[in-house]
């Protein structure tokens, strides 16, 4: 899982983190502070933006002590918990990044890995590079049951959108701006399946997408984290529907030529 890294402290531009967060109390202040330190090392020019996607803990709370102590760190809210999605869409309202990332607040996949991915956006010439449980590299640590379940589910994204992608859901991704400028308006699920929205269509319209090797360490008591029977099932619902604006209502190529409306 070693890859020649470059040094960050050349990377041109800045670096936005998104961390979508969720009841998250226990730990975000940490987490925050230890994404901080990781990104000071790095030396790159950056910002950390923590959307808590309306918590009914004190997550909220918790993640202002860091931005009344960091003028690189700001905090948004959502009243009501709308979905990761909706909260990553949200945050990119205030990033000023040239590159954005998107990074579970749980930290479950550590920002040191982050390194690896502008390395090979570098090297490949990617416009995105995703995590991947699948790459040969990767060093998995999370429970059977959702290894199963995610299986499972990348196999059927496979099918539907005969795409090479072999996992669209790990939570640590980096985007050049322009692709999610270019692309942010035509997507609108707003929960899990957002990831396969949004990676789909990038790939359907020429977007150069890289995957890189990731470590996870499954951090949640619960064995498949607070995934429901039900979310499963909005999952492939979402994602079925997707398939059907792209392939049978065309509606992102129409949207992304100016020549639908919603």
């Amino acid at each position: 899982m070693h890859l020649p890294f470059f040094s960050m402290r050349n990377l041109k531009g800045k670096v936005s983190v998104i961390m979508p967060a969720y009841n998250e109390e226990k730990h975000i202040l940490h987490n925050i502070e230890e994404t901080i330190r990781v990104f000071d090392q790095f030396g790159c020019n950056y910002e950390i933006i923590v959307v808590d996607d309306g918590s009914i803990d004190n997550t909220y709370k918790e993640a202002l002590k860091a931005q009344n102590e960091q003028t690189n760190v700001i905090v948004k809210r959502n009243r009501i918990n709308r979905g990761k999605g909706h909260a990553i869409k949200h945050g990119f309202r205030f990033a000023q990044g040239d590159y954005i990332v998107f990074l579970d607040a749980d930290l479950d996949l550590h920002p040191g890995q982050i390194k690896g991915f502008f390395d090979i956006m570098k090297r490949e010439g990617s416009d995105i590079v995703i995590g991947s449980k699948r790459h040969s590299a990767s060093i998995l640590n999370y429970p059977k049951r959702r290894k199963i379940i995610s299986y499972g589910y990348n196999l059927l994204v496979r099918i539907l959108f005969a795409s090479q992608i072999r996992d669209t859901q790990t939570g640590l991704k980096v985007f050049k701006r322009k692709v999610l400028d270019s692309l942010f308006h035509v997507i609108l699920v707003k929960r899990f399946a957002f990831d396969v929205e949004l990676l789909m269509v990038a790939h359907h319209i020429g977007h150069k997408i890289s995957d890189a090797p990731i470590e996870i360490n499954f951090g949640r008591e619960q064995r498949i984290g607070r995934i429901s029977v039900r979310d499963i099932l909005n999952t492939y619902l979402d994602t079925l529907a997707i398939f059907y604006r792209m392939y049978l209502r065309r509606y992102y190529i129409k949207m992304l030529a100016g020549k639908c409306k919603i």
